[in-house]
């Protein structure tokens, strides 16, 4: 006898909002008629955190006692023990998406050390002779969009008296652009431009990173690391001087989320503008932005 279980939510996208039921249905399918003990639907979201290797012997205290922030848990009882018959059943369900007391919802965000993450888990009880099923599926949370509340243009220009630790035997260069706002939604790309007006040695690449950075912590201290999430190059080879090259970056889903600073942990992004030498040398001029979600 062969019984498969699968969770099927109405939503295409699977996107939810605080607030929004969750609706679906969960399909069971048997080539015969078949006994069971119950079946449950749970709902869960949580924010689990990690240390990085390096950081292990220093946060010891921390690391031994990091428990997943829970979010979200609702179970309900989808049937009573019972028969079901042979083909295929679809149950109903439509649960409300509502946090936990004194808890608020985040959006879904996958990174490194930190991962937010809302899940639909069904499970079919069997008797003592048969394995138990489970079934998981995986939904998205956003925030509702807010009003938009301006951009923050920033105008930047970059040569070797611009390096924070300097660069011996730098060659003479100025870069100049533009980001059109270091507060970006995040359903929008993030736009500028940049102009090489001089340079006195050959350029390979001109290219421009996004980087999470994660912290966690408590008491006994903070963990900060900073991952790259995609690099994109806007300029190959030895670009010409004087011409004005685009800044377009989308920002990836799931790897990014608003940003979002609580007690425990934070999760900030970056930008890197980076010139790649033809020497193998590299300039990086970093910009912190914030990231929010508005209309």
């Amino acid at each position: 006898m062969s019984v498969s279980l699968d969770i099927r939510l109405k939503k295409a996208d699977k996107v939810y909002y605080e607030g929004d039921n969750v609706t679906g249905f969960i399909v069971i399918q048997s080539n015969s008629d078949f006994k069971h003990d119950g079946i449950t639907l749970i709902m869960e979201g949580s924010v689990n955190l990690q240390l990085s290797s390096k950081n292990v012997g220093i946060f010891e205290a921390f690391y031994n006692s990091v428990k997943p922030i829970q979010l979200v848990h609702m179970q309900c009882e989808v049937l009573p023990p019972g028969k079901l018959p042979a083909d295929k059943t679809e149950i109903a369900f439509e649960l409300p998406l509502k946090p936990k007391q004194n808890r608020e919802l985040y959006e879904t965000y996958h990174g490194v050390f930190i991962n937010i993450s809302y899940s639909l888990r069904c499970e079919m009880k069997r008797s003592f002779l048969s394995k138990d099923i489970q079934k998981s599926q995986q939904f998205l949370v956003q925030y509702k969009p807010n009003q938009n509340e301006g951009s923050k243009p920033v105008t930047f220009s970059i040569s070797p008296s611009s390096l924070s630790l300097g660069w011996a035997g730098a060659p003479d260069f100025l870069l100049v652009g533009k980001l059109d706002s270091t507060r970006c939604s995040i359903n929008r790309p993030l736009t500028g431009h940049l102009v090489l007006e001089r340079c006195e040695k050959p350029i390979r690449s001109v290219e421009i990173q996004l980087v999470r950075v994660e912290t966690c912590g408590c008491a006994e201290g903070y963990a900060r690391d900073a991952t790259e999430i995609q690099n994109i190059q806007i300029g190959d080879g030895d670009i010409p001087h004087n011409i004005q090259i685009p800044i377009y970056m989308i920002f990836p889903r799931l790897f990014t989320c608003p940003t979002l600073i609580k007690v425990n942990f934070k999760i900030e992004f970056e930008i890197n503008i980076v010139i790649v030498f033809q020497d193998d040398h590299l300039v990086t001029e970093n910009f912190p932005i914030l990231l929010t979600r508005e209309q």
